[in-house]
């Protein structure tokens, strides 16, 4: 019988519910329990897969192809765990759900409410699949006080008294904000957020106060006597460097131990052996991220640069990789609309460069620049999705001499050129061929999830996986048209070591004679967990320590 933990965020959003969530997991896992984990989003949209990066982040895809938020990445990191679409849930899901039956006349003529008929679907969500699971961590998404998020406390206050306080706890991750000049530490902000939870009827068990420095005494007392909490459930949320650091401070303020008291439950392991665990995995980890013994640059060239969370999958990879060739990875943001010189003046600066995915035209000329200074200059490469596809662009274009190659992507109404890459008209998905034309909608119609790709020997993506048969994560909608291009893509010096099973899709592409040139067209750093780091980002960085060396 699973135990549910609810995580809710006040006073502003962005504090960082999805990381203290994966955290608690990870925790949990190290004391023996296993961990299931579920995200409530309030927003109306179906998901976030047609969704601005600017607006939303990073849209992270799962192994079935849900496009979900950021946050899972997060969860699966975290905890090693694989989450799927049942475990992500929008309020544009839930009325879809819930009007569907209305239409099919399941509620007997009854008018449709948001209690009972939203709160009831939010409920079986949270406890659908759950049995067998010590924990089920659910992240309620927003700020306590959204308009949105009220059948979401709705839900929670109900399941509340239902299951009882032996099967429930309440996590309010909240803010205090640090003022220099009276250099005092502020509670109005979490009282007033406590209050809004108390008066819908929600009693937070703990409060995680995220804050720039450490809670005094008499701050932890006062939010104590003042939010009704136990002084020892107020647990201090301390702004870190690396957020691979924030388990070992959750366990040094005692969280776990304290959700594990909430719940009357022994740990299944003694408290030598637990810190040990600590040690052993979050300790490790925590010294390769804090004493590193090389460095090395790594351009990332796109368009979204602004925001740091349109690529937090990315980061966290080369992150891994870092810690896998103990090397610290320093970062060069660049935005593919910058100056041509600019660009040129950044990228004589660092010793691998890396072009992610993307949508759309607006960019790709300085990508398409970045990839050829790259491929001239000899200077590892790794492109992703749009990078593989710009990547065959730029070959065919500056080496085969196919001036007007271009991607169907990126043309107008009544413009022409030689679209080697192309839009997949038909394909074979899980269970059935998928139909796609110009007129599709945007929402789910990609290639979506995962996808096995056949990898051929003697080639650089097979000595990096050292498989024959990979399985990696997708999310695209258009595909390298070897039909019509073979040939200006092969006079492009462009070897494709990786295609779909059947062989009619590209999937890995190379270019041999470099020191390290491969671009990919699923997303691998979907896959890359700290204490698994993606082999393909850890040869890229391994490459990228080569070149630094030669004075790159």
């Amino acid at each position: 019988m699973s135990h549910f933990i609810f995580v809710t965020g006040g006073v502003m959003s962005s504090l960082g519910k999805g990381i203290a969530a994966s955290c608690i997991g990870a925790l949990l896992q190290l004391r023996g329990y296993s961990v299931k984990m579920k995200k409530l989003d309030p927003y109306i949209n179906v998901d976030p897969g047609t969704m601005s990066p600017y607006k939303h982040g990073e849209v992270f895809v799962m192994d079935d192809g849900c496009e979900a938020d950021l946050d899972f990445g997060h969860y699966e990191r975290f905890t090693g765990i694989t989450c799927s679409g049942a475990d992500s849930l929008t309020t544009g899901r839930i009325y879809e759900q819930v009007l569907a039956k209305e239409r099919r006349g399941d509620y007997l003529g009854s008018d449709i409410q948001v209690i009972p008929h939203i709160t009831t679907e939010i409920k079986a969500f949270i406890l659908r699949n759950t049995d067998g699971v010590d924990f089920t961590i659910c992240e309620i998404g927003g700020t306590v006080g959204d308009i949105e998020g009220l059948p979401y406390i709705e839900t929670l206050r109900q399941l509340s008294i239902e299951m009882g306080k032996q099967r429930t706890m309440r996590i309010h991750l909240t803010f205090l904000p640090y003022i220099k000049v009276a250099e005092e530490l502020k509670t109005k902000p979490t009282q007033h957020s406590v209050r809004q939870l108390q008066s819908m009827g929600v009693q937070p068990d703990i409060l995680l106060c995220r804050s720039e420095c450490s809670l005094p005494e008499d701050v932890k007392s006062k939010l104590s006597m003042f939010c009704n909490v136990e002084k020892s459930n107020v647990i201090a949320a301390l702004d870190a460097d690396n957020i691979h650091l924030i388990p070992t401070q959750y366990h040094a303020e005692g969280l776990d131990r304290q959700i594990c008291r909430h719940f009357g439950i022994n740990t299944n392991a003694s408290d030598e052996k637990i810190e040990f665990a600590m040690n052993e995995r979050w300790g490790t980890l925590r010294r390769a991220i804090l004493h590193p013994h090389k460095i090395t640059k790594i351009a990332v060239i796109g368009k979204y640069t602004k925001l740091k969370d349109a690529y937090i999958s990315l980061t966290q990879a080369l992150s891994h990789a870092g810690f896998e060739n103990d090397a610290k990875i320093e970062i060069t943001w660049i935005n593919a609309e910058d100056d041509p010189d600019d660009m040129e003046r950044a990228l004589s600066q660092v010793a691998g460069i890396l072009v992610p995915g993307g949508f759309s035209s607006r960019g790709t000329e300085g990508k398409i620049f970045a990839i050829k200074y790259a491929r001239e200059n000899r200077v590892p490469f790794l492109g992703i999705c749009l990078g593989l596809q710009l990547a065959v662009i730029e070959g065919c274009r500056n080496v085969a001499g196919l001036t007007d190659a271009t991607s169907r992507e990126f043309l107008e109404d009544g413009e022409t050129g030689s679209c080697v890459i192309d839009l997949m008209k038909s394909w074979t998905g899980a269970d059935k061929v998928e139909h796609r034309d110009e007129h599709s909608d945007k929402g789910g119609t990609m290639r979506l999830g995962s996808y096995p790709c056949k990898i051929a020997l003697g080639t650089l993506a097979f000595d990096v996986y050292k498989r024959e048969e990979i399985a990696e994560r997708h999310r695209h909608r258009y595909e390298v048209n070897v039909e019509e291009y073979a040939d200006a893509i092969e006079r492009a010096g462009i070897f494709i070591s990786g295609t779909s099973l059947d062989g009619k899709l590209p999937e890995i592409i190379e270019r041999k004679g470099h020191p390290f040139f491969i671009a990919t067209q699923p997303h691998p750093e979907f896959k890359s967990r700290p204490f698994s780091p993606h082999p393909l980002f850890c040869r890229f960085i391994r490459a990228a320590l080569v070149a630094s060396k030669q004075g790159w």
